[in-house]
């Protein structure tokens, strides 16, 4: 695969390499995805427990590059984006196709500010990104927005 060029508008910014987590078909919901994880006592891993979204389900969510248009989900939203951080199994990056949502949003600034734990947050990619990603595409994030895929 020859490597695609993104610009988006970064929101917590920051350099880093990773892979791909991919859901197209759906927004992403935090509180379906993380919410048993948190009460499980888990510090290993963090596995999809969202059965409504087939792309992700059972994938290991911690330290991954997530992709996605959205997220959504009950205002707890927030509070699982810090609670997966606060039990080290939490994503390193969000990468948004569209505008960043206010549950996203809250949470993530909250946990930056307040608990000093940056998860790299970039939206307006653009529906050509979500298109061209894949799950397990090798992602490049640069501090100026630019996300290379490939």
């Amino acid at each position: 695969m020859a490597k695609k060029t993104f610009k988006g508008r970064p929101i917590l910014s920051g350099d880093l390499k990773g892979k791909a987590l991919v859901s197209k078909k759906q927004a992403f919901n935090l509180t379906g995805s993380y919410l048993e994880n948190m009460f499980a006592g888990r510090t290993d891993s963090a596995p999809c427990t969202d059965p409504t979204n087939k792309e992700l389900y059972k994938k290991d969510l911690s330290g991954s590059i997530i992709c996605t248009t959205q997220t959504v989900g009950s205002t707890f939203g927030s509070g699982c984006i810090m609670g997966m951080n606060d039990i080290g199994v939490g994503p390193k990056a969000y990468l948004f196709s569209s505008h960043i949502d206010s549950i996203s949003a809250s949470g993530l600034i909250m946990d930056d500010v307040w608990n000093e734990r940056r998860v790299i947050t970039i939206d307006l990619l653009g529906d050509e990104f979500l298109e061209a990603v894949k799950t397990d595409d090798p992602i490049a994030i640069h501090e100026d927005g630019t996300v290379e895929v490939g």
